[in-house]
């Protein structure tokens, strides 16, 4: 989201959402955060302790159990896996000597075919939307965690694969003396799954909810997220009526109050996104008309747990389009669209000469019509005029200032570094 003061508005979030600490859930149960990008969920079984997730990097998880073993002084003999992004996963090597079982969802959405062939353009679409080429200074935040340990030097990913991967909807074990259920719950993607604990009245949920507007759409790419299946997931984890739901990233859902009233409205805003796109879609509607109409119900859209500072309403829409309809948007015109430098050549020849374009992006840059500047800049570096690329470079690093999801801010910061 674009706004005045964006970026400050993120950097007032990052203060205090993901702040270190352990919280103690219940008398074998602790939620921890702020030691890693991710969230860790610390489970104190008869002779060993279970944990759920395992970090970012493999330094972070053995300063994290470091800490742990002050007060619970057993080893790691059981690793859960919520889902397999590598930053809930990176520090599994950390307990490699003691580790005997590793517990992981199968995949409910598979990759399309040949997506291997895409590693190359997505790695390098990662590193913007992540900003690791940035430095701590300029990233500021990861909006729904502090920076990976890979980007700020403190740790590497050392994974560890399971060895035991749950392919029913729902089991239930007992492990080392604590019973759980395991329930597949596709969401940001689809291996996720949840961790029932029936004593504790406790539910662990990887992605699928956390304390802001989730990744509905990666920036980065990637094959459409299910939103349905999203919302039936939280349906899913609604039933529970939890005692308390423990995040992948940010703080726990403590009260069952709480729980309710935030799942409740989570599960309302995805579903309204979702239903509302595609009714706007079935009048007709161009894809900018359609972000231009649909929005969050008036009642959500200041909940403090949907701000965007990390997935964005508009890249949702876009995506929902995308997904349903596909890349025509109806109108006849766009079938065949001129190339690009032919269409830049007839647009600077409208405005009269490529000097006057540039000093047309200069004063969108003074006025601070960031976006105006940037649609100029490309169409002169569709002719091949490069002298505009600290134009746009500077553009880019004004419209950062008014982005509050952490992915969108380092996208434009770390583009305009490679500028």
């Amino acid at each position: 989201m674009l706004i005045k003061n964006g970026e400050q508005k993120l950097k007032e979030f990052s203060e205090v959402a993901y702040p270190k600490e352990i919280v103690k859930i219940s008398d074998r149960i602790y939620h921890i955060t702020g030691y890693g990008h991710s969230n860790c969920i610390v489970v104190e079984g008869e002779t060993s302790i279970i944990l759920i997730d395992t970090l970012d990097s493999n330094q972070r998880a053995k300063k994290m159990i470091d800490d742990i073993h002050i007060f619970i002084k057993k080893p790691v003999h059981t690793i859960i896996y919520t889902h397999s992004h590598p930053d809930h996963r990176g520090g599994a090597g950390a307990f490699r000597e003691t580790v005997q079982e590793i517990i992981a969802f199968s995949n409910k959405q598979p990759a399309l075919a040949y997506t291997n062939m895409l590693t190359d353009v997505l790695n390098q679409r990662g590193v913007h939307q992540h900003g690791y080429h940035l430095t701590d200074e300029e990233s500021l935040s990861q909006g729904i965690g502090i920076r990976e340990g890979l980007a700020a030097a403190d740790g590497a990913y050392d994974f560890i694969d399971p060895t035991l991967i749950l392919k029913e909807q729902e089991v239930t074990k007992v492990i080392d003396g604590i019973p759980m259920t395991f329930i597949s719950t596709p969401g940001e993607c689809g291996d996720t799954g949840l961790i029932w604990f029936p004593e504790d009245k406790v539910l662990c949920c990887g992605d699928n909810y956390y304390a802001c507007f989730p990744n509905l759409y990666p920036i980065r790419g990637g094959q459409y997220r299910d939103l349905s299946q999203w919302i039936n997931s939280l349906e899913v984890m609604i039933s529970y009526n939890a005692r308390a739901v423990l995040p992948g990233h940010t703080k726990a859902l403590v009260g069952k109050e709480e729980v309710l009233k935030v799942l409740s409205s989570y599960k309302t805003a995805i579903e309204g996104l979702l239903l509302d796109t595609l009714r706007a879609m079935d009048q007709g509607l161009t894809i900018d008309q359609v972000v231009a109409a649909v929005s969050l119900p008036e009642q959500l859209k200041d909940a403090s747990y949907l701000q965007e500072f990390y997935g964005s309403t508009e890249w949702t829409i876009r995506e929902i389009y995308g997904a349903y309809l596909g890349w025509f948007d109806g109108n006849p015109t766009n079938l065949h669209p001129l190339p690009a430098p032919a269409y830049a050549e007839k647009m600077v020849q409208l405005i009269g000469s490529k000097d006057i374009a540039v000093e047309e992006i200069k004063q969108a840059i003074t006025n601070e019509e960031y976006q105006w500047a940037l649609e100029l800049s490309d169409l002169l570096l569709s002719l091949n005029y490069f002298e505009v690329k600290e134009l746009k470079r500077k553009a880019l690093i004004g419209i950062s200032k008014l982005e509050t999801s952490a992915n969108g801010r380092h996208y434009y910061l770390s583009y305009a570094k490679q500028l």
